[in-house]
């Protein structure tokens, strides 16, 4: 049987990648658009606590996400994850109602209690860390599987 060039991208792309998006018309706001958007993530930053209440989440490549972290003031705490930042196309962090729309980021340090929050689209598929720098212990990371 004699397949066209056509036909064996589609083959190619008939899998995992081609199901990206979780809308199947994103309109104009394309990947950003409300039925793109997976489910709020929730981070701690807290002296002694866990950094989240799940140790890994499944994200999928394509989709749009908001990351909030949330540091209670005990302590100076950041956490670093260039792995997983590189990993993510960001599309803003929000720290007091202000917007910053960086090209790359290693980590976010909290001096005193406060809110960021990050969206982002996955991208990069594979098993990533965010982790309180420094530290050993599975509750002070979190890992990020993006399918």
């Amino acid at each position: 049987m004699k397949r066209t060039l056509a036909a064996v991208v589609m083959a190619i792309f008939a899998g995992p990648a081609a199901a990206a998006p979780l809308c199947n018309d994103l309109g104009f706001a394309g990947l950003l658009a409300a039925c793109n958007r997976g489910e709020p993530i929730e981070l701690t930053l807290a002296s002694g606590q866990p950094l989240s209440k799940d140790g890994s989440y499944t994200l999928q490549s394509g989709a749009y996400y908001k990351l909030e972290i949330t540091a209670d003031g005990s302590a100076e705490l950041a956490v670093s994850g260039a792995d997983f930042f590189r990993a993510i196309w960001m599309n803003e962090i929000v720290i007091n109602k202000i917007e910053v729309r960086p090209m790359a980021i290693d980590s976010i340090e909290f001096d005193a209690a406060g809110t960021a929050e990050l969206s982002f689209i996955a991208i990069k598929p594979g098993s990533h860390v965010l982790r309180i720098p420094g530290s050993s212990g599975d509750a002070q990371k979190v890992t990020f599987n993006i399918q």
